[in-house]
C-alpha cells in the first residue's frame, strides 16, 4: 500500500466539522461530502458550504472507487425539497450544489425530485443553482425534466477513461454519459454543462487527453479532475499518486482544447468550490 504524498495531507478542524454536522442533522439532510469521506469536508464546511445529496444516502449501483453504500433506498422524501431551499437560506449560499444518489429503483431516476429541488431553490433571489446527476440510464425524458427547471449548471461526471468502466463504473456507460452532457446542450444552449474525473486509476496521459475532447465534442463548458482515494480496503486501489505538476499539465491541456473553466488538482473534487467555475463562466462573457 503506497504512503500518501505531503500534498494529499489535509488538516481538521473537529469544533468546525461538528457545528456542520449538527446543522445538517437539525434539516435532516444528507451531503455527499460525509457520504463519499472527501477530503476537503473541514474545509467546506468550515466555510459553510457543503454538497446537499438528494433522495437517501443509498445508491443502487456498485461503483468500486465510491464509498457511498449501496443497497435498496426508501422512497425519496417529498419534503426534502423544501429542507434543502430552508438550508441553503440558512447558510446564505449563492451557488447551490445539489447531487443525488443513483436511483434506478425509480422510473425517472429521480429527475422529477430533482427538478422540484431546483424549482425550490430557485425561489432564492440571487442564487444560482448546479446539479451533480446521474446519468438516468439514458432515459430522454428524465433528462428534459430536468432541464426544464432550469439549473444554472448541470454536471454529469464520466469519473474515468472509457478502458476502465469496467473495473471501476462496472454498471454505467460511458457513451451514455457523453450522451447526457450533449442532449442538456441540445435541449437548451444557456445551460453550462460540467463534468469530472478522477486520476491515478491506471489512465494514461493520451486517455485523459481524449476524454477531454470528447466533452469538449459534445459542448462541455467546465472540467474538474482530482486525485483517486482509496475509501477503504474493499474498494479499487489506487494505481498512483499523480503529481501536482501533472494536474497543471491536465489544466492547461484543458484550457488549450477549449473549456471554458478547468480546475485540476489533487484534492479537486466536482463539486468543491463550484461557484469558482460559475464565476469563471460568467466572467468571460460566455452567456
Amino acid at each position: 500500500m503506497m504512503n500518501k504524498p505531503e500534498w494529499l495531507k489535509v488538516k481538521i478542524n473537529p469544533a468546525e466539522l461538528k457545528h456542520m454536522e449538527e446543522f445538517l442533522k437539525t434539516v435532516k439532510l444528507n451531503t455527499v461530502c460525509q457520504s463519499a469521506h472527501c477530503p476537503n469536508m473541514g474545509e467546506c464546511f468550515s466555510r459553510k458550504t457543503a454538497t446537499i445529496m438528494i433522495m437517501g444516502n443509498i445508491c443502487t449501483r456498485n461503483c468500486r472507487f465510491c464509498a457511498v453504500e449501496k443497497g435498496h433506498p426508501a422512497p425519496p422524501d417529498e419534503d426534502e425539497p423544501r429542507r434543502v431551499a430552508e438550508a441553503a437560506r440558512a447558510l446564505n449560499l449563492r451557488h447551490a450544489v445539489i447531487t443525488c444518489v443513483t436511483r434506478d429503483d425509480l422510473p425517472d431516476g429521480g429527475a422529477s425530485h430533482f427538478a422540484r429541488t431546483v424549482k425550490e431553490l430557485k425561489k432564492i433571489p440571487g442564487l444560482t443553482v448546479e446539479v451533480l446527476v446521474s446519468d438516468f440510464r439514458g432515459d430522454e425524458e428524465a433528462i428534459r425534466t430536468v432541464v426544464e427547471s432550469k439549473p444554472d449548471v448541470i454536471n454529469h461526471n464520466l469519473e474515468t477513461v472509457p478502458r476502465l468502466y469496467p473495473a471501476v463504473r462496472p454498471m454505467a456507460d460511458y457513451e451514455r454519459s457523453l450522451f447526457l452532457l450533449k442532449k442538456v446542450k441540445e435541449l437548451d444552449p444557456a445551460i453550462y454543462t460540467k463534468s469530472g474525473i478522477m486520476v491515478g486509476l491506471g489512465e494514461r496521459e493520451e486517455e485523459v487527453v481524449d476524454l477531454m475532447k470528447d466533452l469538449v465534442g459534445v459542448g462541455c463548458d467546465m472540467m474538474t479532475i482530482g486525485q483517486y482515494l482509496r475509501p477503504s480496503s474493499s474498494h479499487i486501489a489506487v494505481a498512483e499518486y499523480v503529481t501536482p505538476e501533472q494536474f497543471e499539465r491536465y489544466r492547461k491541456i484543458g484550457y488549450d482544447l477549449g473549456f471554458k473553466y478547468v480546475a485540476s488538482g489533487p484534492l479537486v473534487r466536482s463539486s468543491y468550490n463550484a461557484v469558482e467555475g460559475m464565476d469563471a463562466v460568467n466572467e468571460s462573457g460566455f452567456r
